[in-house]
């Protein structure tokens, strides 16, 4: 063969090859997203392999299908999977290698670098880390970092929405982002019509304590706008103090309140029952404790906010509050449908060992 017809057919080739090819994104091209510290960040197309730092941002990526990708994870993550519904279905995460320490302490620090680079993650996703901060840590390893955030803690915050929209971007999930959106909207509007045209004198009063914050805590913890009784429609007696979110509240105004129903967060149940066996007489003067009415949810607020168990949480109170009008709703199959849709597999069970049946009454009250 000539060397003229041997550079014919070398060039033929070459003109062929894109057809040839399949069709995906060179690795070096990028997708620039704006993240939830206002941030421009250059990312690779579509990463393949990622890390996912700081309270609630794991849950994230798992809620968008990703979970497969994360390379490494944290000791509180490998450690604590107790009333985390995304590790209790996804316990093949908690075996990846460490990348830090973790916890509430570790909100806008710095993970273990080394192993990090180790890992050689194509992006780090963290929450609630400030932007000098995330720029600093981008800077020094050469890494986009993308901050997200879940809002206020203790809360259901709509920044979860855009928080989902950034890494679905970021992720090629844009459409798994849109539907995990319209499937905690769709929960939020049925809870809204079951209790519509119920005028605000007959929504009962209710007390929620031990509810988490930074760490259990005990009855004393609660919050003015705890969203799980919200969106059941209940009236939360908190209201009357002057905050919007978490606080403490004296035992004395728990006693001036009295109320008639109280509802407990599982997560700090071991601290309310220690100190009910120290103080039994407080408990006793409270109407609830006399009369039975102390029920147990689960801890929506663990490492923020569990968006599935919040959604649960919801019609377990509805069915406590307004039987008549959740009386369609079985509590245990209704998490598992919530728990299955957001991490792919039904994990009440799991959550039933570790707190008991959702919804249930106190043991400790008799």
């Amino acid at each position: 063969m000539s060397k003229r017809l041997c550079a014919a057919l070398l060039l033929f080739v070459a003109m062929c090859m894109p057809a040839l090819l399949p069709s995906y994104a060179p690795a070096t091209s990028t997708v620039a997203v704006t993240d939830l510290g206002g941030r421009s960040v250059e990312v690779p197309a579509n990463p393949q392999r990622i890390i996912a730092l700081s309270p609630g941002t794991l849950r994230l990526i798992v809620a968008l299908g990703a979970g497969n990708r994360v390379v490494g994870v944290e000791d509180f993550e490998k450690n604590r999977p107790t009333g985390r519904p995304y590790i209790l279905a996804h316990p093949e995460l908690a075996k990846l290698p460490a990348i830090g320490t973790g916890g509430p302490g570790s909100i806008n620090k710095e993970p273990d670098l080394e192993a990090v680079l180790k890992l050689k993650p194509e992006v780090i996703f963290i929450s609630y880390m400030e932007v000098a901060n995330a720029d600093t840590l981008q800077k020094k390893i050469g890494i986009p970092v993308v901050i997200l955030s879940h809002g206020r803690f203790a809360s259901f915050d709509e920044l979860i929405f855009t928080s989902l929209r950034v890494a679905g971007k970021v992720l090629n999930k844009e459409q798994r982002a849109e539907e995990v959106i319209a499937f905690v909207e769709k929960t939020r509007k049925d809870l809204a019509a079951r209790i519509a045209g119920m005028p605000e004198s007959k929504r009962k009063p209710v007390y929620v304590g031990s509810v988490g914050y930074k760490g259990v805590q005990g009855i004393e913890s609660t919050d003015a706008a705890f969203t799980p009784l919200e969106w059941a429609g209940g009236r939360n007696i908190a209201k009357a103090l002057p905050a919007d979110g978490h606080v403490f509240v004296q035992k004395e105004k728990l006693l001036e309140w009295n109320p008639p129903i109280i509802i407990l967060d599982a997560g700090g149940l071991d601290v309310v029952r220690r100190d009910f066996a120290k103080n039994p007489e407080f408990y006793k003067g409270l109407l609830a404790f006399s009369n039975n009415n102390v029920y147990i949810i689960y801890p929506f607020n663990y490492y923020v906010t569990n968006i599935g168990t919040a959604m649960a949480d919801s019609y377990a109170l509805g069915r406590i509050l307004y039987p008549d009008r959740f009386a369609d709703i079985d509590v245990g199959h209704k998490a598992d449908e919530i728990y299955a849709f957001l991490y792919g597999k039904p994990v009440y069970e799991l959550m039933e060992r570790d707190f008991g049946p959702l919804g249930r009454t106190a043991d400790f009250v008799r």
